[in-house]
């Protein structure tokens, strides 16, 4: 098992506010800030896990196991019927979220593991509150769903563009308190998921911004990657400070013990992708899901079926 090197790159997990910033030469470039730490996050196989300590700012590097012990756990493990695992993945654009949806779904039972995007909102979502669509699409128990984007969305674009003014909201709810409010409504709207069985994992993949327009420039040179090209992401990037800003008002307000936020850096695909398969396996291990046993009286019945199909 190979392991390797990455270099400046941290690995951070947040549950309260950011701590000051920092420079971000000391770290990843494009880096908002410092972050802390949640829980123990093992990354590093190989060459001896290196082990996040709660409540301080820890630094993963230089190993990332390139493969797990006990990867079997994601092809095989059911979840207890109790409960269900929701991935929120935010970022900005060209940061990889599909690919990095593609790579860790890949080792799921697809029986139980459910994609959903969420673009633009249509006619009829906007006809309802913001969180209606959301909670259509929420993972039965003992699947996971993982959202391309989410609610979050009415708290990064929603807000970079100043959308609940062209929304049909009440005109006495559209006031300098709205952003703040729906801060808590999320809040809110997870610790009610959390208390009835559903695990969140809200993953925030972090791309700096000379790393965002290599992407972009490579989806408008290669021609099997110009479909990826959308004119609007330009104009998005116009906003790039802006967006830095509102994620990092958005971490600081949503970040609880019950559904933290894990900033990964983004600039390199397969450490990313690693990373985010760690925090799932993770989070398995910790529901330590089993297959499902059979009634006693029924587990006394399967001598006497082995006898039948045996004399058959």
């Amino acid at each position: 098992m190979r392991a390797a090197e990455c270099p400046g790159y941290t690995y951070s997990a947040v549950h309260s506010r950011l701590s000051p910033p920092v420079k971000p030469e000391n770290h990843l470039p494009g880096f908002f800030g410092c972050l802390r730490v949640a829980e123990e996050i093992e990354v590093g196989v190989a060459d001896g896990s290196l082990v996040g300590q709660p409540g301080k700012v820890d630094y993963f590097f230089p190993v990332v196991a390139a493969e797990h012990d006990d990867g079997n756990v994601l092809h095989t493990a059911g979840l207890a019927e109790s409960q269900g695992i929701e991935e929120f993945i935010e970022c900005t654009d060209a940061a990889g979220k599909d690919g990095t949806i593609k790579h860790v779904t890949s080792g799921l039972n697809p029986q139980g593991c459910h994609v959903r995007s969420f673009k633009a909102p249509s006619s009829e979502e906007l006809d309802h509150d913001y969180l209606w669509r959301i909670s259509r699409q929420l993972p039965q128990r003992g699947t996971i769903g993982v959202f391309n984007r989410s609610h979050y969305e009415e708290v990064i674009v929603a807000k970079v563009h100043d959308l609940p003014m062209k929304q049909q909201l009440p005109k006495d709810r559209l006031t300098k308190n709205l952003w703040k409010e729906r801060y808590r409504q999320i809040n809110d709207y997870e610790k009610y998921l959390h208390e009835n069985g559903i695990v969140m994992i809200k993953i925030f993949l972090h791309l700096s911004k000379d790393e965002q327009k290599k992407r972009i420039l490579t989806r408008i040179d290669d021609p099997a990657k110009n479909w990826k090209f959308s004119a609007g992401d330009l104009d998005e990037r116009k906003h790039w400070d802006e967006y830095q800003r509102v994620f990092e008002e958005m971490i600081q307000n949503t970040a609880t013990e019950y559904a933290p936020w894990y900033v990964v850096p983004a600039d390199r695909k397969w450490f990313a992708r690693t990373l985010v398969s760690e925090i799932l396996l993770q989070t398995l291990r910790k529901i330590d899901p089993q297959y499902p046993s059979l009634p006693e009286d029924q587990m006394e019945l399967l001598s006497h079926y082995r006898e039948v199909l045996e004399n058959d």
